[in-house]
């Protein structure tokens, strides 16, 4: 009884250190592990502990291989880690060594392993599958069995390729999953009221007259409201000029999303700036960006990005569209027109604006710097600078369109 306790306790190691340390062994031998894939690692294995080794194994390769030619280095770093073996290659041309976890052949699954990781490495070490139940190590009689091999799905394997590198099909698998990201800007106090049953929220004389006239004009009971909180206002503007033509059309199916779900206004720019809210409402995502590239007439042009922020803010943004909101602005800041201009108009925007948000795919470059005339002018009022070139880079937009403002002075240092 107190050896199965000891098996079945708590992990002997924390989550997020064993996921650190085995994804920087798998780096240093090749394999491309990114950072969130060793978070997503850590939450993982909170999920499923890793009392043993055969569900530790099949936790790792399911979260951090990609393909299948990963598992040969994949199985390598794990016997070598997990397994006792300093050096896979010391046991090879040993007939009696037993193989490494992972490389027992793929027509059978592998048993689970109950052994805890704690024990000594020549206990841990990985034993031959059994290969039918009940103990015979002999497997004549056992009828074949097809193992699934698990690894990321083709749509996990978009998720960090840039929008400018997929084909065509790719694109259109893309599409589908920027339409799914969910966007929410902050909350802000509006106009309306409810009532409140604390007194330190304010009085509301109007309720309290009225509930006064009901006891003959004696205010026997004193009704309070709050403001109502509510979500602020959302406006996308997207650059569909040339130099944006490779992220295009992933940006128009975000755009449809946030419009068909966040209720957010769209619009997109080129020489001229076009309102297509109406366009993607629409409930059939084909058929809106279809009535929105209709409804422009001035696609993969030239960028006039001064007199589009100017149009907005005549046109929409004094009137209140952009009083209190959270404006993205997708582009790549090559702009025709003069800096000077294009600053001028930020500095409008920032004045009417909640919060500014910029989105320039080529931000991702390492030798990149904001050095274009337009983006260079734009640059100090903009309160969060992201690349958004592929899914996983939309996950920081996002966090940046629900973030609180933050002080100017301390932004412009940060850039």
């Amino acid at each position: 009884m107190a050896e199965t306790q000891a098996v079945r306790g708590e992990p002997r190691v924390e989550a997020a250190a064993l996921a650190a340390g085995f994804s920087t062994a798998l780096r240093r031998a090749g394999l491309p592990v990114s950072l969130d894939r060793a978070a997503r690692l850590a939450e993982a294995l909170r999920l499923v502990p890793p009392y043993a080794l055969g569900p530790l194994y099949w936790t790792s390769r399911v979260v951090l291989v990609t393909s299948q030619d990963q598992l040969p280095v994949f199985d390598g770093v794990f016997t070598a880690v997990f397994g006792g073996l300093l050096d896979p290659a010391d046991s090879r041309g040993d007939t009696t060594a037993p193989p490494s976890i992972g490389a027992e052949p793929r027509s059978r699954p592998a048993p689970p392993d109950d052994r805890p990781l704690g024990a000594d490495s020549a206990e841990r070490a990985p034993q031959p599958p059994a290969l039918v139940p009940g103990g015979d190590s002999s497997g004549l009689d056992a009828p074949e069995r097809e193992t699934v091999l698990m690894m990321a799905s083709a749509e996990e394997r978009l998720h960090d390729m840039s929008f400018a590198e997929l084909t065509v099909d790719e694109i259109t698998r893309m599409r589908h999953l920027v339409r799914r990201i969910s966007l929410s800007t902050p909350t802000r106090l509006s106009r309306r009221t409810r009532a409140s049953a604390t007194s330190t929220a304010r009085l509301d004389l109007r309720r309290t007259v009225r509930a006064a006239g009901r006891t003959g004009g004696d205010p026997a009971r004193l009704v309070y409201a709050r403001r109502r909180p509510r979500l602020r206002r959302l406006v996308l503007l997207c650059d569909v000029s040339g130099s944006m033509e490779p992220y295009t059309r992933v940006f128009l199916s975000l755009l449809q999303g946030a419009v068909s779900g966040a209720q957010a206004e769209a619009f997109v720019f080129s020489t001229r700036l076009t309102r297509l809210t109406r366009q993607l409402a629409l409930r059939d995502p084909d058929q809106a960006l279809a009535q929105a590239a209709a409804g422009t007439e001035d696609w993969a042009g030239g960028t006039r990005l001064a007199d589009s922020i100017r149009r907005f803010i005549d046109d929409h943004g004094r009137r209140g569209l952009a009083r209190g909101a959270v404006i993205v602005l997708i582009s790549d800041g090559w702009a025709q027109d003069d800096p000077a201009e294009v600053d001028a108009q930020m500095a409008r925007l920032r004045r009417l604006a909640f919060r500014i948000v910029w989105v320039n795919p080529r931000k991702v470059a390492p030798d990149y710097q904001p050095l274009a005339g337009g983006m260079a002018a734009a640059l100090p009022y903009i309160d969060a600078f992201v690349s958004g070139h592929s899914h996983t880079a939309l996950a920081e937009v996002a966090a940046a369109i629900r973030a609180d403002r933050i002080p100017q002075s301390a932004n412009r240092g940060t850039k």
